[in-house]
């Protein structure tokens, strides 16, 4: 029988032994979908075909490494070894199922020379971007299966949260309110630079393209299909090839970047998409020919070059150039698209003819620019709407290069002459025109401006106090001596917002928040420094100066700094001009820290319900911004859930929220998932207010006060009590990479606030939980539970309260996904790496007994049973993540253990694994910080 020339070619490159169907089959018993197994399997298939290309011998280890992790994973043993004996090491001795399997993994690992434990870390992290992409390719397919067999005659789309609850509220509370909440409705996130994304923007840019040919992947056959398969391989090549950590810490001017990817590949488009489902389905047959129902709700904001909070890199100079940039992009953006919705408008004024008011502007232009005007007119005399569309656009082109004689001064100026385009397009009969192509650009002028983000700057309340002091002494101008260069950067901070205003708007930079607001004079020295900043009262910026309660008695006593805060003249003031519109941002991370999570959960939500009733009282229309992460130590978990379960009237159809690192690259990298979530967020934020959510959370928060306070008092006390264990903290920065997360150039913020690792008072939240998590012991999000529901000892009243009370449900799921992540085996590894037996067994303890009461709670028998998808995509990963969690703890134990006898290459060489372990485990994990 004569084979193809391809059957040739591939049986004349065989590769290794495993046969990559049975791999997939060997490492799960679990029973997940069948088009995910077929893409993990096709990844593992060509992954290890590049393998043997660059070196048979890499393959074989990468392969032999893969089955001792699979096999030590049988039966899931992972988070099931609590009593099984380890030597010194942290390394089990037992015949228990899987040991010996986990044992040989540590030999092999152990064995390996460092430039070949390089390439095999590579080979799993490559791994971990390509299994990523199977779960969000296989999400965004039944996203699209659900569309497809939506009926769109019935009354709702049930695949669009965003229309399911605003069905709900008509339901409810009838057509008026309904559409008075909707008109009210806005989703705000603010996209920060907290070092949390661990992917170079090279490895980014890789899985994107790798994306785009898995999704055409399953529609191709024949050549194209061998076209597909090369093309992954060469990228799949080149991930291997490429250091997944960056040379050097970005800049927070490049860090920009991060928002305007995003924003190109997703933002700009879908966001106004997103808005016309909305229309389509409510509106039918009307849809895209009359006034629209949904309001351009989203607005985001931005915290890249202008936190300035402990990131000395971050200067009023840099905030500048950071503003320049979004905002260049960002007319050149809706330039560009005027451009094509002009050319597009070749409309005859004999058909349609253009409004009195067209003409105006149109007369308006010519008095403006001969060049601009002529040069339109020669291409579109008898197109009027066309005509002044192209100047709209030129006019855009001149805003960018400051053109005093052309360029518009502001955003809404820009929207007053689309508006006049709208009107005379309806006027004439053309209202497709005027309410499709025209109505987009409105849309993206409403969400975005002339900004792209809202710029928010934040400062700690100390710097204020210390800058005043400062003054006081030295005089303004220094005549008494000389200043502190931190007071200067204060005062130029100040002149930097103040720039930002008039030149791009007020809106680009009006809120300034204070970290670790105590009281209400750090507010007002707020005020005070932004005055002495300008030596002309009118040059002074208007700012929302936003307190930031972070602590647990900052949470206790806010409703008293606020009350003084509101008698200040410069607050009161501000209030009549937003109409008494006030913005509060609570911290999840630091009380989380400070507290541990349980109390800092609980005390969250009542520091919510008392702003609430305060705002009410008060008259006050009451914004609260979320300080939360992306890990669930941080505040992290399902953004939609999180709405639904907040007090009533602590939304009122306004939702702002931190998105940050891996998050924002989650959520809004792929345009599918971007609607989903955007849509799934604005949906929870309306819902919040239907009069059945607020009666649920509020019967439920009453129903289990007693229950929340005696959980929230004992798992206080059991996190105090390990914290305030002598010498807490350099045995933290023993048993985790905290040291080497600092050094990962993943953020141009530094770890710490200035204190080293003796004191955990001033380490950032971020590599608290970060290094946790790279431990696989996720304390940060967990710590505490487990004995707090020891003492509660009531499993039928926790299964109630879970049942019943959103917060409670949300609380528990997420650390049910969190402990999914954990691994008995390797955290006892980690664990053993500090010389202190009775932390090791307080830990490991409590994250035992916190498993076994989270699964009796929600009836699990292992973690996110009853979460078919996730729970076993996690359980798929984990023979993966071991492997790199193996490497990570064998080099730290290396490092620890000979820090006086290695070589300064050595040493970098031992970093270098580390690191590049690091962004490995958070690639499997996803959950970095």
């Amino acid at each position: 029988m004569t084979s193809s020339p391809r059957q040739a070619w591939a049986s004349a490159h065989q590769l290794g032994a495993i046969d990559t169907d049975s791999a997939i089959e060997a490492y799960t018993e679990i029973d997940i979908p069948q088009s995910l197994r077929d893409n993990l399997a096709l990844f593992l298939r060509l992954e290890r075909r590049v393998l043997q290309e660059y070196d048979p011998a890499i393959c074989e280890l990468f392969d032999k490494l893969l089955n001792s992790v699979i096999h030590a994973n049988e039966g899931n043993p992972g988070t099931d070894a609590a009593d099984e004996p380890v030597d010194d090491e942290g390394v089990p001795t037992s015949d228990a199922p899987g040991a010996a399997a986990f044992r040989h993994a540590v030999e092999l690992i152990d064995e390996l020379p460092h430039d070949q434990a390089q390439v095999v870390i590579r080979a799993f992290t490559t791994f971990f971007h390509l299994a990523n992409l199977t779960e969000e390719n296989y999400r965004v397919s039944k996203l699209r299966e659900r569309e497809q067999a939506v009926d769109i005659n019935s009354v709702i789309d049930p695949s669009n949260e965003l229309t399911v609850a605003y069905h709900q509220l008509l339901e409810e509370v009838g057509p008026e309110q309904a559409n008075a909440l909707l008109r009210k409705l806005e989703f705000h996130p603010v996209f920060t630079a907290h070092p949390t994304e661990a992917r170079r923007k090279a490895v980014e840019g890789k899985i994107r393209r790798i994306a785009e040919l898995l999704d055409e992947h399953p529609r191709l056959g024949g050549s194209a299909l061998i076209e597909n398969e090369r093309h992954m391989l060469q990228e799949i090549d080149a991930l291997v090839r490429t250091s997944p950590t960056a040379q050097k810490k970005p800049t927070p001017v490049e860090e920009a970047d991060t928002i305007i990817d995003i924003f190109d590949h997703t933002l700009f488009d879908i966001v106004p998409l997103v808005y016309r489902r909305f229309d389509d389905w409510v509106m039918g047959d009307l849809a895209g020919s009359v006034e629209p129902v949904c309001p351009a709700f989203f607005h985001p904001g931005s915290w890249i070059g202008s936190d300035r909070d402990g990131n000395p890199n971050v200067t009023a100079k840099v905030s500048r150039e950071v503003a320049a940039k979004f905002s260049t992009h960002m007319v050149k953006k809706l330039a560009d698209k005027c451009r094509r919705v002009g050319r597009n408008l070749t409309l005859e004024a004999a058909y349609t003819k253009p409004s009195e008011e067209l003409l105006n502007l149109w007369n308006h232009q010519v008095e403006m620019s001969e060049v601009l005007t002529s040069r339109a007119r020669e291409i579109s005399e008898s197109e009027p709407h066309r005509a002044v569309m192209l100047v709209m656009a030129s006019r855009l082109d001149a805003t960018v290069r400051r053109n005093a004689d052309t360029m518009y001064r502001s955003a809404e100026d820009f929207l007053a002459d689309l508006r006049v385009v709208q009107r005379s397009l309806v006027a004439a009969g053309a209202t497709r025109a005027a309410y499709g192509p025209v109505q987009t650009l409105i849309w993206q002028v409403e969400s975005f401006g002339f900004h792209m983000v809202e710029m928010e700057f934040r400062q700690h309340s100390v710097v204020h106090t210390r800058a005043l002091a400062d003054i006081r002494e030295h005089g303004l101008h220094g005549e008494h001596g000389q200043l502190d260069p931190m007071t200067r950067e204060v005062l130029d901070t100040f002149r930097a917002i103040g720039s930002i205003q008039r030149r791009y708007g007020q809106k680009m930079a009006r809120r300034y928040i204070i970290s670790f607001t105590k009281c209400a004079q750090n507010v007002a020295d707020v005020y005070e420094l932004a005055n002495l900043a300008f030596a002309h009262a009118e040059d002074v910026p208007e700012l929302d100066v936003i307190p930031l309660f972070e602590q647990l008695e900052d949470l206790e006593g806010c409703i008293d700094v606020l009350d003084e805060m509101i008698a200040l003249p410069p607050v009161q003031k501000r209030l009549e001009k937003t109409g008494r519109k006030l913005e509060v941002m609570l911290g999840y991370s630091d009380s989380s820290k400070d507290a541990g999570p349980t109390t800092a959960t609980l005390a969250l939500h009542s520091a919510q319900q008392r702003l609430a009733a305060w705002a009410d009282a008060h008259d006050i229309d009451l914004v609260l911004m979320h300080g939360r992460g992306g890990a669930v130590g941080r505040g992290g978990g399902p953004a939609n859930k999180a709405v639904l379960a907040q007090p009533a009237g602590s939304v009122n159809c306004f939702f702002k929220v931190t998105e940050q690192g891996e998050v924002i690259f989650a959520r809004y990298g792929n345009q599918a998932l971007a609607m989903r979530h955007i849509e799934s967020v604005a949906a929870a934020t309306l819902l919040n207010s239907a009069p059945s959510v607020e009666r649920r959370n509020t019967e439920a928060t009453e129903r289990y006060a007693d229950m929340a306070a005696r959980l929230s008092d004992a798992s206080h006390e059991a996190f105090l009590s390990l914290l305030h264990t002598p010498d807490f903290a350099p045995w933290f920065s023993t048993v985790t990479p905290l040291t080497e997360v600092g050094l990962l150039p993943i953020g141009s913020r530094p770890a710490k606030r200035g204190l080293g690792a003796q004191s955990l008072d001033d380490l950032r939240t971020i590599p608290w939980v970060f290094s946790w998590s790279q431990a696989r012991i996720n304390l940060a999000a967990w710590y505490g539970l487990g004995s707090a529901c020891e003492a509660l000892g009531d499993i039928d009243l926790l299964r109630r309260a879970y049942a019943e009370w959103p917060l409670f449900a949300t609380f528990i799921d997420n650390i049910e996904m969190s402990i999914a992540k954990t691994d008995g085996r390797i955290a006892k590894m980690y664990l053993a790496l500090g010389d202190r037996r009775d932390l090791a067994e307080t830990v490991y303890r409590e994250m035992q007994l916190t498993r076994s009461w989270v699964l009796k709670i929600v009836g699990d028998e292992w973690p996110l049973e009853h979460r078919r998808v996730l729970g076993r995509a996690v359980r798929v990963r984990n023979p993966y993540v071991d492997a790199l969690s193996l490497a990570q703890v064998r080099a730290l134990r290396v490092v620890r253990e000979n820090q006086e006898e290695l070589s300064a290459e050595a040493k970098a060489e031992y970093l270098a694994l580390i690191l590049s372990t690091v962004t490995g485990v958070s690639a499997g994990l996803q959950n970095t910080g």
